[in-house]
Parts: structure tokens; C-alpha cells; sequence
């Protein structure tokens, strides 16, 4: 039997790194795919099967489970002053359509295996602990995505959340009810003592610079445009060059500006076209529209905004110099976030104790993490993933740093687990 201190003081990784990775190859077998990955929409019959899983494998661990009127499933594992706010973690187990085994899946099986390893150990924590399966993160089947974690933090009403359809006409509402798992527990004022996400890193820096744990600073901030712009279709052969209006021209001149106001603003900076259909799509017709998306994305508001400033000139000045008209409609933004300082250096501080390398990274993508950290303390863990490659279904990630960051995450919660018991002294 140990203490949590014990643990916090000791070099031992203490986690069972073959355990975590034969639950993430067992739960990857729901909706496993021909090419090794996983389909596993949310709120399908096999997200069912592994929330059953998740729920047996919790209940086997001791924990009391509960689910709230959106789906999100809680597990917590009871502490000493049962009036604690809880340390949570966790993260989603619905995938792309082309998903793969570890984006999410690891967060979800990272928190039970640190449940798993305090019940080895014999360990009690003063305040509660809890493991959340956050309802429809990738948002593929139902729009939008982070929709669990959206409602929780009010972000998203339930009402307006659970009347989404899908692209068959069926409604979150009625999803959950024919899985089993639209839960009486309320959806919102729940306390947050602190919350940690692990999760592969889904980009290429980690392996790149040879590193096992990314101490996550924040998450970039993002805003989406939907850009058109307008000329004239016209016959490719009649019509003269100088005469010509044509959006595909323009157009290209905005993908050229996004690439490289978002070369020019780093580090942090990111600039993606990831949509352009042009109309009507005719080998020998002009052009006469294109609809295009803009996604632009920093850690610093006022660099984000400068580079869509810089971006909107240049697509007034190609417009003027083809004779186009345009429209720009936003579609998102989400605000730059740093997560909280003693999340971070309960993060570093895990990762150094236990010997492991690491660096600070930026999040460029958007985690249930991001709405939490409006809740209460929150960070997150980043472990490398093969080539950076993630929403694949060749999606890769070595069962040694797997568990390295499982390592860091049982660390990091037991102190922030302690960081909670003293601040209620102190109140």
C-alpha cells in the first residue's frame, strides 16, 4: 500500500502499460476496418457496445457510473471528502468515418488505467476522481463536434443539442433513446476540481523533435470563413485574356495569401484552404464562381487577427483587379486558450519526475479540453503519433510512450487531487 505522495515521489512509471494497450486493441475492435483503423460514429449501435465496455470496465474498478441527458458517461472513483470537487479526465471513444484506434480512445483508457493503477496500489485521494466519456466529439454524424462537452459547459443548450439530425433525418434525442443512454443526471453544474485530457499529439512535432510528452501551453484560436466569389462564365477559346473575369483566378491569389500570411506570423500560425469547388466545373467554361473555405488559426488574438486582415485585402484587390464581387461569411471562432498555469506544471513536473522527455506545445486542434478550462483548472498531455498522421485509419502510436503519458496523467491528477484538498483548508 502506498500514499499519494509515495507515488508522486517515486521514479516508477507504476502504470501497466500491457493492460492499457490490450484494452485500446479490444475496444478498437468495435468498428475495426479492413485497413487496421475503426468506424465508430457517435450514437450508432457500435458506439453502444463500447460504452458497455467502458461501463463494465469502470464498474469493475469500483466506480459509480452515471450518465447525463446528452450521453456523456461518468465514472468516479470516490476520495475521502466526498465534497471535493472532482479531478476529471477523459476524452471521447467516437470516431471519423475513417477513424483510427488512439485519437480519444487513449484519453477514455489513459483515465481507467489510472483508476486501475491507484486500486493496484491501494491508493486513496482526498477528493474524488472521475473518468468522462464525452458524447460526439468529432462531430461527423452530428453537428457540431466537442457537442458532450459543449452542453456541459453550457456552451450548447440541451434543447437545441438534442434536436440535431443527421443526414438521415434522425435526431440526437432519438439516437440516444434507441442506445440506451440518454441519462437522468443533469447536464450542467457539475463541479470541476481540475481537468486533464490525454491525447496523441495528431501532428508531427513530437516525433519530429524526438520527444515523449508535450506539455500543452493552450490551444490555437480558430476562425473559419466561407469565402464566394463571383465573375462571369464565358467560352475559354472567344474570350480574350484581359477581357476575362474569372473567380478561379482570384481565387488562386487568396490560396497564395493564406499560405503565406500564415508563414509569415509564426510561430503558432496556421492558414488552411480546404475546400474549393469551382463552378460550373467545365473544361472549356470560365469559371464564373468559386466557393472556397478559409481556416486561419494562433495562439495570439491580435496575430490572428492580423493575418484575416491581411488575407481580406488581398481578396478586395484581386476583386478589383478581375472585376469579381465576393462575399466572406464567418462560420467559427473559437478564442485563442492557455490552459491553467498549475495544470501545465502539474504536467512538466509529472514528466520530470519521471524522467521522460518532453517539451511545451500548442494544441492546433479542438479538444473537449478547450471547454472544460472554462469550468474549472485544465491542461492536457500530448504522447507522439506515427508521421503526425491522425483521422486515418493508419493512425499509429507506440505502446511505450502510450503509457508514458498515462504515467504522467496518474501523476498530474493525484497532485492537482492534493492542489484541491488545500485549497478547500484554505477557503
Amino acid at each position: 500500500m502506498q500514499t499519494a505522495q509515495d507515488v508522486l515521489q517515486s521514479t516508477l512509471h507504476h502504470v501497466d502499460g500491457g493492460r492499457l494497450w490490450r484494452s485500446l486493441m479490444e475496444l478498437a475492435q468495435l468498428g475495426a476496418t479492413a485497413k487496421g483503423g475503426v468506424c465508430r460514429l457517435a450514437l450508432t449501435d457500435l458506439d453502444r457496445q463500447a460504452r458497455d465496455l467502458f461501463v463494465t470496465w469502470a464498474q469493475a474498478a469500483g466506480c459509480t457510473v452515471t450518465v447525463d441527458a446528452v450521453g456523456n458517461i461518468f465514472a468516479r472513483r470516490p476520495g475521502r471528502n466526498p465534497t471535493l470537487p472532482p479531478v476529471m479526465t477523459g476524452s471521447h471513444i467516437d470516431t471519423q468515418p475513417t477513424g483510427g484506434k488512439f485519437d480519444g480512445c487513449f484519453g477514455v483508457m489513459a483515465g481507467l488505467e489510472v483508476l486501475r493503477t491507484l486500486n493496484d496500489l491501494k491508493v486513496e485521494t482526498e477528493a474524488p476522481l472521475e473518468v468522462v466519456v464525452w458524447t460526439n466529439e468529432e462531430g461527423s454524424r452530428f453537428a457540431p463536434c466537442m457537442m458532450g462537452s459543449g452542453v456541459f459547459a453550457e456552451k450548447f443548450t440541451l434543447e437545441e443539442t438534442l434536436a440535431k439530425t443527421d443526414a438521415e433525418g434522425i435526431t440526437v434525442g432519438e439516437a440516444l433513446n434507441a442506445i440506451g443512454y440518454a441519462g437522468s443526471r443533469a447536464v450542467t453544474g457539475h463541479p470541476v476540481g481540475a481537468y486533464f485530457e490525454a491525447h496523441i499529439e495528431q501532428g508531427p512535432i513530437l516525433e519530429d523533435q524526438h520527444k515523449t510528452i508535450g506539455v500543452v501551453l493552450g490551444a490555437l484560436g480558430q476562425k473559419w470563413f466561407d469565402l464566394n466569389l463571383r465573375g462571369v462564365e464565358a467560352h475559354a477559346g472567344p474570350t480574350p485574356m484581359h477581357l476575362r473575369k474569372d473567380a478561379l483566378v482570384g481565387a488562386s491569389a487568396v490560396v497564395a495569401a493564406v499560405n503565406r500570411v500564415a508563414l509569415e506570423h509564426q510561430p503558432h500560425a496556421c492558414g488552411t484552404v480546404g475546400c474549393l469547388q469551382a463552378y460550373p466545373g467545365s473544361r472549356n467554361v470560365i469559371p464564373g464562381e468559386v466557393r472556397m473555405t478559409l481556416d486561419f488559426r494562433h495562439l495570439e488574438p491580435e496575430r490572428l487577427d492580423s493575418m484575416i486582415a491581411q488575407v481580406k485585402d488581398v481578396i478586395t484587390d484581386t476583386c478589383r483587379q478581375h472585376g469579381l464581387s465576393y462575399t466572406l461569411t464567418p462560420t467559427a471562432d473559437f478564442p485563442p486558450l492557455y490552459f491553467h498555469e498549475r495544470c501545465v506544471e502539474a504536467v512538466r513536473n509529472a514528466a520530470q519526475g519521471l524522467g521522460l522527455s518532453h517539451m511545451d506545445i500548442v494544441s492546433g486542434a479542438g479538444h473537449d479540453a478547450i471547454f472544460l478550462a472554462e469550468l474549472g483548472p485544465a491542461g492536457m498531455i500530448f504522447v507522439p503519433c506515427e508521421g503526425g498522421i491522425s483521422h486515418n485509419e493508419i493512425e499509429n502510436a507506440a505502446p511505450q510512450d502510450l503509457a508514458a503519458g498515462c504515467a504522467v496523467l496518474l501523476r498530474a491528477m493525484l497532485s492537482a487531487a492534493q492542489a484541491v484538498a488545500r485549497d478547500r483548508e484554505a477557503a
